[in-house]
């Protein structure tokens, strides 16, 4: 199977049939990429395993990093129909990111990596790729390798954001478990808040058990923060956490 590479030529000329506020909107490539530089990522289709825990996720979390370094808009592109990407943006949560559907394939069959998936009774399905995109043209393509499978080796958001800036700073992955009525618990969300970080939050009985608590942070109070792996603790260690990273970039 060939993958084209299309480095230095302009994007497909299709239209796109989105679905804004229950009505049609044609949307032209024009549209999308004209006097623009855009972040594209192409994926085999929607609410399926690695597109849906790692690709969209941390492309959507990376979104402020890659902004912040000119792109101006980062876009998924499935060959599923509108109102699948619809629902599969909103089950995703990732607003920082715009979802296309290129229904007929005819975005992935211009840009030469429209494949047959029928051993998976997908039909034709775009290949796994990203690519930046500068006035329409194509700057930069990470396509994963052909071989079997799903690869899923260099189309990520930390490769693009690598190639766009090497050494930008990329936000912290952070998770607070919490529970409900916990003062302790919203004075160290008002923390994270307060210093910029976003955060995930995991709340008791609703989220996880008490034993899952115990078994991951070896307590059973909360707020237990986790940063990057390290677990901080509660709201006192995360001051003192968040003191000294201040003094540090100072």
């Amino acid at each position: 199977m060939k993958l084209e590479n299309r480095e230095g030529q302009t994007v497909p000329n299709v239209v796109f049939r989105t679905r804004r506020d229950h009505e049609w909107v044609d949307v032209s490539t024009d549209d999308v990429f004209k006097g623009k530089t855009v972040v594209v990522f192409a994926l085999p289709g929607a609410f399926t395993p690695t597109c849906s825990s790692t690709h969209v996720p941390r492309y959507n979390q990376l979104a402020p990093a890659l902004k912040q370094q000119g792109v101006d808009e980062i876009i998924c592109i499935s060959v599923n129909d509108a109102f699948v990407m619809n629902e599969w943006r909103a089950e995703q949560k990732a607003w920082n990111l715009t979802f296309l559907p290129d229904g007929n394939g005819d975005f992935s069959r211009g840009m030469g990596l429209l494949v047959p998936k029928d051993e998976l009774g997908f039909g034709e399905r775009s290949w796994r790729y990203s690519m930046l995109v500068k006035d329409g043209v194509v700057e930069k393509m990470f396509i994963e390798p052909d071989v079997p499978g799903d690869p899923f080796e260099v189309s990520d958001a930390d490769t693009m954001l690598n190639y766009i800036a090497p050494n930008a700073s990329k936000p912290l992955d952070v998770t607070v478990f919490t529970r409900e009525g916990c003062p302790f618990c919203v004075r160290a969300k008002g923390m994270l808040r307060d210093a910029g970080i976003q955060y995930d939050e995991l709340v008791l009985n609703q989220d996880y058990s008490e034993v899952t608590l115990r078994a991951v942070a070896g307590a059973s109070m909360v707020p237990q923060v986790f940063i990057n792996g390290e677990h901080i603790g509660g709201s006192d260690k995360l001051e003192e956490y968040l003191g000294k990273r201040d003094k540090a970039a100072a």
